[in-house]
């Protein structure tokens, strides 16, 4: 039997795939279809989620065995994790951005004889960037790095850091850094 999958991005409306597989395919085989077809790094780390209706994350399955308790890639067989129309999964691309891919199982079919699976049955619009730094990743270090506590009285920490408008202290060294006599 064949497993039938379309694939979105919120990024850009005009990307579209469709993937099928055999049944006893797994994750594995799904990612790498993903990464070759898309054209992704595969030294990046990725995440398959089963998702609710609304595309809230459930289930992980990872890469590799992250020691968390979450499934491999490897070990979810499609048959055994794909139960109904419409079913939905993420393909987490992006830790840092929090990027995905979106998901739905569209149905099944028969194997057509001569055919590899897995394989990209239909295709439009340009993937989206495997990885991008902006916006959203300068939020996430404000928020991990440079994050101040408004509950802290600890100002200890902020007096190490100057703000944006401080001027950098005269130290009253006149002598150059650099030696230019050489």
């Amino acid at each position: 039997m064949v497993y039938k999958f379309v694939v979105l991005s919120d990024e850009d409306e005009s990307f579209m795939r469709e993937f099928e597989f055999l049944d006893s395919q797994t994750l594995l085989d799904f990612h790498n279809l993903i990464q070759e077809e898309l054209e992704f790094d595969k030294s990046q780390m990725a995440s398959f989620f089963m998702a609710a209706d609304n595309w809230e994350k459930e289930e992980e399955f990872t890469l590799f065995d992250m020691g968390t308790g979450s499934s491999t890639m490897e070990d979810a067989v499609l048959e055994d994790i794909i139960f109904h129309k419409n079913q939905k999964l993420m393909y987490v691309f992006d830790f840092f951005n929090d990027r995905s891919l979106f998901i739905e199982y569209t149905g099944e079919a028969d194997e057509i004889n001569g055919r590899e699976y897995p394989v990209c049955s239909n295709s439009s619009g340009l993937p989206p960037k495997q990885v991008v730094f902006g916006s959203s990743s300068k939020k996430i270090y404000r928020n991990i790095i440079v994050s101040d506590d408004d509950d802290d009285d600890d100002d200890d920490m902020d007096s190490l850091f100057l703000d944006d408008d401080d001027m950098l202290p005269d130290f009253g060294n006149d002598e150059p850094l650099i030696d230019d006599e050489d």
